[in-house]
């Protein structure tokens, strides 16, 4: 008596392929970030770079690259990677070089959207929650600080 084993593989659901939540001349959707980016480039590049878990002073080489700002294309295209966007290699090039400011600003306005939490109404579910009386808990709450709000 032979026994035959089965193998089953589980791949993980691929998220669909979007688009970026704002264009890249749409500045003034969110003029927190319009008037940053604006007024201080390099400190919201370095907001951005810290932000998606990269060294905040990646933005610095920028200025030693030449031409091409390579850390902010790279950042971009990583961005773009991660949050599964539609676009190329040769769309972040053209857009970080010709258009730098804007390219930071959208990426910005990506990062606050990505990081709003998402409310789901009506949603079914099987957890049960059984409430007993209890002395009242005090919650305390701290402003949001910086230029996105806080993760939940």
């Amino acid at each position: 008596m032979s026994s035959v084993s089965v193998v089953m593989a589980v791949y993980p659901q691929q998220m669909p392929v979007t688009t970026w939540s704002s264009g890249i001349c749409d500045c003034c959707e969110d003029i927190q970030i319009c008037c940053f980016g604006f007024w201080c480039p390099c400190c919201l590049l370095c907001q951005i770079s810290s932000d998606f878990g990269e060294c905040f002073c990646l933005c610095l080489l920028d200025m030693f690259s030449g031409c091409i700002p390579s850390t902010s294309m790279a950042l971009r295209s990583t961005m773009r990677e991660r949050f599964r966007i539609q676009g190329s290699i040769c769309s972040d090039c053209a857009v970080v070089t010709f258009c730098t400011q804007c390219s930071w600003c959208q990426m910005a306005r990506e990062m606050k959207v990505r990081r709003r939490p998402h409310v789901f109404a009506n949603a079914p579910s099987s957890v049960q929650i059984h409430m007993h009386a209890a002395q009242p808990m005090a919650y305390t709450t701290t402003p949001p600080t910086g230029l996105y709000p806080p993760a939940p």
